[in-house]
């Protein structure tokens, strides 16, 4: 993981502005655009925001190394 990379995100909760650490991020890939996501705990206020990430965003937080999880369908 990159240490210095950072991401100014907006918490959803909130509505503050808070940049955070690579570290503080997770990664889900789903199986389409709509359950692809990211998350984070908001330092501000304690939530955990989870937004829909697409290809560019995808892109940054996977070239700073953020943990990521793929997500596979469930048969039933």
């Amino acid at each position: 993981m990159t240490d210095g990379t950072r991401f100014k995100v907006y918490c959803s909760q909130c509505r503050e502005k808070v940049e955070l650490p690579a570290r503080e991020f997770r990664l889900a890939l789903g199986a389409s655009k709509e359950r692809t996501f990211y998350s984070f705990t908001c330092p501000a206020c304690g939530a955990v925001v989870r937004k829909i990430a697409g290809e560019k965003i995808v892109a940054a937080l996977t070239e700073a190394g953020v943990r990521t999880m793929r997500l596979l369908p469930v048969d039933g």
